[in-house]
């Protein structure tokens, strides 16, 4: 190769915006390879023709997209890397959105939804459940769908099955986070499980609880309710033992009830 051809690191960072250690390190990841080393000195050369590639590189690196993602990039056609960033933008677009809903839905957090929060006692319970992990979007569908099998499994075994469902959230559950979801029926009898279904105990105990409407059942609105119960906990000095739970349907014509278990004065 003709040296002529060649460029010295300084005049091809000044043409790509690309500084000596952002060079080094895309040339170790093997996005930017210089077209020549010099054995005896380590002194780099680029040739000309290399350029458009690094300046496509530092605009993909301004995007905030990782080394893996760029490479990718990297080899697609301009037609096919277009579309691609197209829904990679569409997705952060999403996910903005969804994070706006969110601090809309955390700076109305201070008020109640319909009522303030209530005391009420918790019986003993026999549960027919499932869990699974899912997403927010995911929820309604894992719902409906494990209530009708647990109702089903309770039918064909000639157990009544007309109890609420309740939904028990062991972990967060949002649009980025799959946390832990059990959905269960209360029933009396005895049924042997089947598949992922499973039979647990659940004690009695102390639950407040706050009733939500249908309006404010939806995400992120009824983040509120939870965090009105959170901070009415707090307030009274009480502590939460177990995971929340929605009951439907909820009290007062209620479409559900938001509820925590509550460790009071003489509750181990």
């Amino acid at each position: 190769m003709d040296d002529v051809e060649l460029i010295l690191p300084g005049e091809f960072g000044a043409a790509t915006r690309l500084s000596s250690k952002a060079l080094r390190l895309y040339a170790e990841q093997g996005l930017l390879v210089p077209a020549a080393t010099d054995p005896a000195t380590g002194y780099r050369r680029y040739r000309r023709d290399q350029i458009p590639r690094g300046r496509l590189i530092a605009r993909l690196r301004v995007l905030g997209l990782p080394l893996a993602r760029v490479a990718t990039l990297l080899e697609f056609s301009p037609q096919a890397r277009q579309a691609e960033l197209r829904a990679w933008l569409a997705a952060q677009e999403a996910q903005l959105r969804r994070r706006r809903e969110l601090i809309e839905a955390l700076e109305g957090a201070a008020a109640p939804v319909t009522a303030a929060p209530r005391l009420r006692s918790r019986p003993p319970r026999k549960l027919l459940a499932q869990e699974r992990r899912v997403h927010i979007g995911e929820l309604d569908t894992f719902v409906t769908d494990a209530q009708h099998r647990i109702r089903a499994r309770l039918r064909a075994t000639d157990l009544p099955c007309d109890g609420p469902t309740l939904v028990h959230f062991h972990g967060f559950v949002t649009h980025d986070s799959n946390g832990p979801v059990e959905v269960a029926v209360p029933f009396t009898g005895s049924v042997e499980p089947v598949d992922d279904l499973r039979v647990r105990l659940s004690p009695a105990g102390t639950d407040v609880y706050l009733p939500v409407a249908e309006a404010d059942a939806g995400f992120p609105d009824i983040l509120r309710a939870y965090e009105t119960l959170e901070a009415w906990i707090d307030a009274n000095r009480l502590t939460s033992p177990a995971s929340p739970v929605e009951i439907r349907p909820g009290t007062d014509g209620a479409l559900l009830d938001v509820t925590y278990p509550v460790s009071t004065s003489g509750e181990s």
